[in-house]
């Protein structure tokens, strides 16, 4: 077996018991277009296989792609060798399907492979990761709480989250320092905050969360004027951790 490698952020799931809960909350089904990330050394592809019938796995170590292939070529699995940080998704969608996303992501990648999803949301019926546990945490937190930022704002802005069970270092190899957590995330199909402009929505939140210590009005000086802090119904006064998704999309509107 390969060992793990640093560059690509590697560490193995090996626990039984959490794979199993994992494809059970899964529940993959056959002729369901679905697509793992980063396969390791198969973990999850097999027992996804044994279920379905059929995967798409898309993994960048060649190594790793070799073993992938000798084992499970034969079973239904679809191998691309490739990262999954420039890969057009939108390639693999059938004809009325949407894609079944799934995977334990790398810690290194994990924040820019979210927002490259969510670019391309609209092929992708639901996604299963497990990612760090502070990194789902902030993508379930709400207004107000410590770990609420930009990253919760975008995702939840485009999705339904549901934070599912936590993973201990232990069901690794290597263990890492850190827990791991599950998370379902849902996009939605009719968005429940319509941005206009989606760009600038979008813009509006880096640039409040950047500086988030200081006031709105601090943060967006000479991007949002007083009358569009008014327009908005916003507080120029408040801090960006305290603004819901709704009060953002406002505030880039107005």
């Amino acid at each position: 077996m390969q060992p793990a490698r640093k560059r690509f952020g590697q560490n193995f799931l090996h626990s039984p018991g959490v794979i199993s809960r994992i494809v059970a909350t899964l529940a993959p089904q056959p002729g369901e277009a679905l697509v793992e990330i980063g396969p390791g050394h198969g973990a999850l592809t097999g027992p996804v296989l044994e279920r379905a019938g059929a995967l798409t796995a898309i993994e960048l170590d060649r190594d790793l792609a070799g073993e992938l292939q000798a084992r499970f070529g034969g079973a239904g699995l679809t191998l691309i060798g490739a990262d999954a940080l420039r890969f057009d998704f939108a390639a693999l969608v059938g004809e009325g399907r949407r894609l079944r996303v799934f995977g334990n992501l790398p810690y290194n990648i994990s924040t820019p492979l979210l927002f490259h999803l969510l670019a391309q949301r609209a092929v992708i019926g639901d996604m299963l990761f497990m990612l760090q546990r502070e990194v789902v945490d902030r993508l379930a937190a709400g207004p107000g709480e410590a770990d609420y930022g930009r990253l919760g704002v975008m995702v939840q802005y485009a999705c339904a989250v549901q934070a599912l069970f936590v993973v201990p270092p232990g069901a690794f190899w290597p263990a890492p320092k850190v827990q791991s957590r599950i998370v379902q995330l849902t996009p939605y199909a009719t968005l429940p905050y319509p941005a206009v402009d989606e760009k600038r929505f979008a813009n509006i939140v880096q640039r409040a969360f950047a500086q988030r210590r200081k006031t709105l009005r601090n943060s967006l000086a000479g991007v949002v004027s007083a009358e569009q802090f008014a327009a908005a119904g916003i507080d120029p006064g408040r801090r960006p951790e305290t603004l819901s998704v709704a009060e953002f999309v406002r505030l880039a509107d107005a």
